[in-house]
């Protein structure tokens, strides 16, 4: 079964995608990547999942791809007396380290790190960004900070903090756990999630030990400052636009897109545009018009891969937003300016033996109009340095490593 697109489909599982039969049908609608979200999925569902899939995969004979995504660092707040409050703009608000539930006037915040690294003129986002505070005072034990939007706020919401670099793993102890279980099932990728600094994949690359390729997910303003060092440590990225368009105002997150799609397609590292693509189809059979536009912007812009999520996990219509956007990238790079969109956007190779010969073979393989491209590599590096250069034929990739 051969795929009339080069970019991939990655498509969450999820209650509307968990059986045998479902999933099958996903990758016949188009999916490439199947992406578990650990923040939903038991370890046995896990690995249930993953021997699903392997079965389908042998079944066509064609490889598929297996993403776990870790959650995680959850940072929230604690619990209130009356189970929700309103907090109204203007008001003071006290965040503590006091276990007593709260009121409209203080609550726990049960992370000290934030306390610790929290400064005056800080922002705080609670709820994905629904309420919104400014810190005034802060101490290692309190902050004292005022409320800028005003709303309900309950028990355990969730906390983000644009403007503080917190000196936090980005791996918990259930993302441990959740790691090694996935590499003992022989998953493909491990996406890690709110990323910081080059430093976080550094230390999942230590556990990982080569048993899975890591997928860096940009989702906090602080690693948007350390892209370059993220991108060389880690092995591709997901420009991951919901946390980021919570903790970043929204309209920079286009340009951001973009900026992070070039810089990974510079390195010669994969990277997969998520979140919201097709968002109407968790209720709607079609897509809005701006959703498709959404969607062919990242496939003119280069994306190597597009990611489903509520859509195809949770969704009335999983099958047809894999389908939709299996239509939506064939069409594009059916496209006559598609070629000359991708052209026009390629970097200039490095100045290395490899990166040389990857350009030379892209030039030869389209002045011959060649039917592919074949590369014999045993860890992968050397399709994906050619894959770089966007060659009009395709890439075939032959290795003695069945796992590459």
């Amino acid at each position: 079964m051969r795929r009339l697109r080069r970019i991939k489909i990655l498509a969450t599982l999820g209650p509307a995608s968990s059986d045998s039969a479902m999933i099958r049908r996903l990758f016949e609608a188009g999916a490439d990547v199947f992406r578990i979200n650990m923040s939903h999925t038991p370890h046995d569902k896990m690995r249930e999942l993953v021997k699903t899939i392997r079965n389908v995969e042998s079944s066509y004979g064609r490889p598929i791809g297996i993403l776990v995504d870790l959650q995680g660092p959850k940072l929230r707040l604690g619990s209130f007396t009356e189970g929700a409050v309103q907090l109204h703009n203007g008001q003071s608000f006290v965040l503590d380290s006091d276990k007593t539930p709260g009121d409209n006037s203080r609550v726990q915040l049960p992370h000290p790190e934030i306390l610790a690294a929290l400064r005056p003129g800080h922002a705080l986002l609670l709820d994905d960004g629904k309420v919104r505070l400014i810190a005034e005072e802060t101490s290692p034990e309190r902050a004292v900070t005022r409320v800028v939007i005003g709303g309900k706020m309950s028990d355990r919401k969730g906390v983000s903090l644009p403007d503080t670099d917190l000196p936090v793993s980005a791996m918990t102890p259930k993302d441990r756990a959740d790691l090694e279980a996935a590499l003992v099932t022989g998953v493909d990728w491990i996406a890690l999630s709110f990323v910081q600094r080059a430093d976080d994949v550094v230390e999942a690359k230590k556990i990982i030990r080569g048993r899975a390729a890591v997928m860096a997910k940009i989702e906090k303003p602080q690693a948007i400052d350390k892209l370059p060092e993220i991108i060389e440590a880690c092995d591709a990225l997901m420009v991951a636009r919901g946390d980021l368009g919570v903790e970043l105002p929204l309209e920079r997150v286009p340009g951001l897109q973009k900026q992070m799609t070039r810089l990974a397609r510079r390195a010669g590292k994969p990277v997969v545009v998520a979140t919201q693509m097709l968002e109407s189809m968790i209720q709607a059979p079609v897509p809005t018009r701006a959703e498709v536009s959404d969607v062919a912007t990242a496939v003119y812009e280069g994306a190597d891969a597009i990611m489903l999520s509520a859509e195809s996990a949770a969704g009335k219509f999983p099958v047809e937003a894999v389908s939709t956007m299996n239509r939506i990238g064939e069409e594009v790079e059916r496209d006559p300016t598609y070629r000359g969109v991708v052209n026009a956007q390629r970097a200039e190779p490095e100045p290395t033996v490899g990166d040389a010969i990857a350009d030379a073979a892209r030039q030869i393989a389209e002045t011959l109009d060649l039917s592919a491209i074949i590369c014999w590599t045993s860890s992968g590096s050397t399709a994906l340095r050619v894959a770089r250069e966007r060659p009009k034929p395709p890439v075939v990739a032959i290795t003695p490593n069945l796992a590459t």
